[in-house]
């Protein structure tokens, strides 16, 4: 079974991915890791990538898809994979689509972890940072004076991208790319929805529920 997760930054969407592989037996497949693997083991396609990689190119889809097929392809991915930052557009996800119907496969489920601008923003903004030992915390969530101190050190920074206009502008990324590819698969009749917003432990029985959905 192959399952693509999608969501906003800051829904929660990568340690999401990571619980719920854990717990259906499927791959978890986060492109990230994907590209550091091929490029520290200096395979074809890894420097292939790097080329375009060096010259602040965007590494180009076919590359990207064989790369995804070499992986999937692999003993440990026989029960099937969970996409975790692949597609991201409706260009790409109709060439993935394409890659794996001539395999013989196919997309089971797209579930969208949905999060409002609001919650997101607020999980965002609420970041901060020991300026002295880097260790993160929330202003609202886990605040530098509970629990047991870090380093002792009491001055907070908030990188740039937990910024407000950063977070806008991320946000907008994701509604310009993702909106058209959440409509691409609910009209494929293959999306999926649950409610970000909330525990992370409903969140993680919401998404077993929709796989097992498909998969009954």
């Amino acid at each position: 079974m192959y399952v693509i997760l999608l969501g906003p930054p800051g829904a929660g969407k990568g340690t999401q991915a990571v619980q719920t592989a854990e717990r259906t037996g499927l791959l978890h497949l986060s492109t990230g890791d994907m590209f550091r693997e091929n490029l520290r083991n200096g395979t074809e396609l890894g420097n292939l990538a790097k080329t375009y990689m060096d010259q602040g190119e965007l590494v180009p889809d076919d590359v990207t898809i064989r790369m995804l097929l070499e992986r999937i392809g692999r003993d440990d991915a026989r029960a099937g994979c969970l996409f975790d930052g692949f597609p991201r557009t409706v260009e790409q996800a109709k060439a993935l689509d394409e890659a794996l119907s001539e395999q013989g496969n196919e997309i089971a489920v797209t579930i969208l972890i949905d999060v409002s601008n609001e919650e997101i923003t607020r999980r965002l903004g609420g970041r901060v940072s020991c300026a002295t030992c880097g260790s993160v915390f929330h202003e609202i969530f886990n605040p530098p004076n509970a629990g047991s101190p870090c380093c002792g050190t009491v001055k907070m920074i908030q990188r740039d991208d937990d910024k407000p206009e950063a977070i806008a502008n991320r946000l907008q990324v994701y509604a310009d790319q993702t909106e058209p590819l959440v409509d691409y698969y609910n009209q494929t009749g293959k999306l999926a929805s649950v409610n970000g917003e909330q525990s992370p432990q409903a969140v993680g029985e919401d998404l077993l529920t929709a796989l097992q959905a498909v998969s009954s």
